[in-house]
Order: C-alpha cells, then structure tokens, then sequence
C-alpha cells in the first residue's frame, strides 16, 4: 500500500475511533434514563435494520439487471462473429 493509502487508512480509523468513542460518551451523560435509552436504540436499531434490507433488496435487483443486460450485450456482440465464420 501506498504511503499516501496508509495515511488515509489513519485518518479513516481515528475518525471512526472518534465517532464511537462520542457516541459512548454521549450515551452516558444523556439526559434520560437507561431504559429509554435501551428503548430509543432498539427503535433506531430496527428502522436502521429495515432501511438496510430496503437498501440490500434494491442493491441486488440493481446487480441482477445489470448481469442480465451484460449477458445480453455479450451475446449480441457473439452472434455476428458466429454467422462470419458460419460462412
């Protein structure tokens, strides 16, 4: 890897570090008490599970179209090399 790559893979890492570490930071000096905050984050925890399948379910069809079309353009583009050798 580049120097340049490894740079940006420290940056990446302390900005994740930063933002897990906020965020235990701020679930601890929240203003609520700890059983809403159990129940606030199983609610985001299954909006964020449904959003994802959502976005998987989209990914996937979005993939399967394009490997479809593909093989479409693969076998066109087949075809007219068969029919000069054919002759």
């Amino acid at each position: 890897m580049s120097e340049q790559g490894v740079q940006v893979a420290r940056v990446a890492a302390l900005v994740a570090g930063g933002a897990v570490i906020g965020a235990g930071l701020g679930l601890l000096f929240a203003p609520q008490t700890g059983a809403e905050t159990r129940r606030d984050v199983g609610r985001y925890a299954k909006k964020t599970h449904i959003t994802a399948t959502r976005w998987g379910r989209s990914i996937q069809s979005g993939v399967k179209d394009a490997v479809e079309r593909g093989k479409m353009l693969t076998q066109k583009r087949e075809q007219p090399q068969a029919r000069i050798e054919a002759a």
